[in-house]
């Protein structure tokens, strides 16, 4: 089996499986996980992440709309005393 027929074979449960080992540090069986392990984990997490549309992907942020864009009305600044 090559590296893409592995990748090809992870199924939404085997993907949250690895995510929670390389979160908490152990296999569903409570084996620690290696760091070998979880760098492995890790990189296919990521190469299965690579198959959902960007807005899908684990740590998406959307952009803002324009963090530097002039309001359309102004915010008078009020003092609390």
């Amino acid at each position: 089996m090559d590296l893409q027929q592995l990748l090809n074979s992870i199924t939404p449960d085997i993907y949250q499986q690895l995510q929670k080992a390389v979160e908490i540090g152990k296999w569903p069986d409570g084996r620690s996980i290696s760091e070998e392990q979880r760098s492995l984990c890790i990189q296919a997490i990521i190469a299965y992440d690579q198959r959902n549309p960007v807005t899908e992907r684990t740590g998406y942020v959307p952009p803002k709309e324009s963090a530097c864009a002039p309001e359309d009305k102004p915010k008078p600044i009020k003092w609390d005393h």
